[in-house]
């Protein structure tokens, strides 16, 4: 049981939950600030699923987008696709059921929200095959991960104001430049692959513009602060995160990939001390 189980879960990559925390916290961040607090507790939940399933669907389409490029690519060549231990219409029945479950969720949501929803769909189908037509991927995975926020906000108060455009701006710039350590620790499988990514655009100055984009982001969450007006324990997150942000500079000092991954793995941490920062401000 567990041996036909076991592909499926690694399709998904539930084996590997950051991406469904990194996709999570901003979603919370946004669902606390729309409601000031505590969201309603069927938004909360319907987010809170929504995020599991749609993190997962994007990793089914993915592998099923990348299954004849994967096997050049040392960290992807055992995925469940390229082993063999699932085939490629296994996948996309998989995708299919995923996206019936979410739209059935999604419908317990407001109107907005559903037709929202839409978008949502479509950026999570398209994002794997960005990198064959541009070195930016990592900027449109920020736009799909983070469509999340201005539907929170639609789903919370059936409206979406200029600070859920700040939110989502800011998931664009933080996850451009943490999926830009990610591809950093793939670029030269990446390269002879003929894959497209940012770390490869950006070249020899990837560092420094990843801490542009890290300065970018903090910016901006300054900024979602004073328009929430936020209290001190919220800048206090904000702090913490730009000290992850240096150690994440200093990990990549070398650019050796398992270091880099290291790096994007550690922006778990920036979300969850941001949210934190938050929740603490509305009293959890």
């Amino acid at each position: 049981m567990q041996e036909k189980v076991m592909p499926y879960i690694q399709l998904m990559r539930l084996d590997k939950p950051v991406g469904i925390l990194l996709l999570l916290w901003p979603t919370l961040s946004a669902l606390w600030i729309a409601a000031e607090g505590m969201p309603d507790l069927t938004v909360l939940i319907v987010f809170v699923l929504g995020v599991i399933i749609m993190r997962s669907a994007g990793c089914v389409i993915n592998d099923y987008a990348d299954r004849d490029v994967d096997g050049l690519v040392r960290r992807t060549m055992d995925r469940p696709l390229v082993s063999g231990a699932l085939k490629a219409k296994q996948a996309l029945i998989l995708f299919a059921v995923l996206g019936v479950v979410a739209f059935v969720l999604v419908l317990m949501l407001n109107t907005l929200t559903i037709l929202m929803s839409a978008v949502g769909l479509f950026l999570a189908i398209t994002y794997p095959f960005m990198k064959r037509y541009t070195y930016l991927p990592q900027v449109y995975l920020g736009a799909a991960f983070g469509w999340a926020i201005p539907m929170a906000f639609a789903a919370q108060t059936n409206a979406v104001p200029v600070i859920a455009w700040l939110l989502f701006l800011a998931n664009i710039l933080w996850a451009t430049a943490y999926d830009s350590f990610y591809a950093m620790a793939d670029r030269e499988d990446d390269l002879l692959a003929g894959i497209k990514s940012t770390a490869i655009l950006f070249g020899d100055d990837d560092k420094v513009i990843i801490s542009i984009l890290q300065i970018s982001f903090l910016a901006i969450m300054m900024l979602v602060g004073r328009q929430a007006e936020m209290s001190a324990v919220y800048y206090i997150g904000v702090f913490i995160a730009l000290l992850w942000f240096v150690y994440q500079q200093k990990l990549v000092i070398n650019r050796e990939p398992a270091q880099c991954l290291q790096a994007f793995l550690s922006n778990n941490w920036v979300g969850a001390v941001l949210f934190l920062g938050i929740a603490a401000h509305y009293g959890f």
